[in-house]
């Protein structure tokens, strides 16, 4: 393995030479934002740094933090990954806007509409799932939103309801 000097500020530079003696160059930039702290546990890595797609993916954004990571990691396999825009592992790094809670939604519902409405996302969720978004102790993803509000609809209710809060954060799904 030989190694090379890096003109940007880097914690790790790994070079190789391959089979067609092309140099490879893996930088790990040194690159905090606020909203990529929380990665999870064993999430899925990339190594591609020089794919046109690796600015916005999570899976690179999160290996680029692998320190943080602990001891072992988690890699997709490198080659599986077609470093093209349709790379079947792309996960966007845009924020996407979360939802905590929706106590409020009972005060403005008939009775016969709430217990429509509960039932519909007990049956989706459990029950205690479902009081646990209820009261925002768990986080809804946009998916889960749209069970919501898909559940308002077929319990008869056609205004418009809010969540009890929005989060902007990203999803690692």
């Amino acid at each position: 393995m030989n190694v090379a000097t890096c003109h940007v500020k880097c914690s790790i530079v790994l070079c190789h030479l391959n089979n067609n003696n092309l140099r490879i160059y893996i930088c790990l930039m040194r690159r905090t934002a606020k909203l990529y702290k929380d990665i999870p546990a064993k999430y899925p890595l990339c190594l591609h740094a020089n794919c046109p797609m690796a600015d916005t993916c999570l899976h690179q954004l999160a290996f680029r933090r692998h320190e943080e990571l602990g001891k072992h990691l988690t890699l997709i396999n490198p080659a599986l990954c077609t470093m093209q825009e349709d790379c079947p592992h792309y996960a966007n790094a845009r924020p996407v806007r979360f939802a905590k809670g929706f106590t409020n939604f009972q005060t403005r519902m008939f009775p016969q509409q709430y217990s429509k409405f509960m039932d519909m996302l007990v049956l989706h969720f459990g029950r205690n799932q479902y009081f646990m978004r209820r009261s925002g102790k768990v986080i809804l993803s946009p998916e889960e939103q749209e069970i919501i509000l898909n559940a308002l609809k077929a319990s008869g209710i056609d205004s418009h309801f809010d969540f009890g809060e929005y989060i902007e954060s990203v999803y690692w799904e």
